[in-house]
């Protein structure tokens, strides 16, 4: 299989159903976001974070492939034998797992703070905040357009984002410089 098709050389590509359309639609804008945060999660990956928390950033990179699965996905037609490509309930709680042992780890917020620390912690803020672009832009395709629990797990994930890259930082002794 060679990676160019040159199906996309006038600017469409397909969509999960066989839908045609711009590289510029916003459903594609959607998941191309949720690709980058993806790509800033391999990131922090690679600027060496322990074990647990390498192994959750690998099982959200999975995730985020299942995501834009769903997202590129307008009918929801994804056959259910498909695990890999859903995200549920379980996911979600999966989530509101990780945030609650992580946030055990870290000193509580008093005030906000600024973004850095290590290069991990640093990716893992731009992770986070790509994140909540992605949130905006699936909230823009409007009501019906995607599954509920893509809004609630993008919405969690970007909280455990934030407590990933404090958990991070903390592990590595590098304080926080609080606004």
């Amino acid at each position: 299989m060679k990676i160019y098709t040159k199906t996309g050389d006038q600017g469409e590509t397909g969509l999960f159903d066989g839908t045609r359309v711009s590289k510029a639609d916003p459903r594609v804008d959607a998941y191309g976001e949720v690709d980058e945060v993806n790509a800033w999660l391999g990131l922090a990956r690679a600027e060496g974070v322990d074990a647990e928390i390498g192994g959750m950033l690998e099982h959200l990179q999975r995730d985020l492939f299942a995501l834009g699965a769903m997202l590129a996905d307008p009918r929801h037609k994804i056959a259910a034998r498909v695990e890999k490509a859903l995200l549920g309930d379980v996911d979600v709680s999966r989530l509101e797992t990780w945030v609650d042992t992580l946030e055990e780890g870290v000193t509580p917020l008093r005030r906000f703070i600024l973004a850095g620390g290590t290069r991990a912690g640093g990716s893992l803020h731009v992770a986070r905040t790509v994140c909540r672009r992605a949130e905006r832009r699936i909230i823009g395709l409007g009501a019906d357009a995607v599954d509920p629990t893509v809004l609630i797990f993008i919405n969690r994930l970007s909280d455990l984002l934030f407590v990933m890259a404090r958990a991070v930082n903390a592990r590595a002794g590098v304080p926080e410089t609080e606004w």
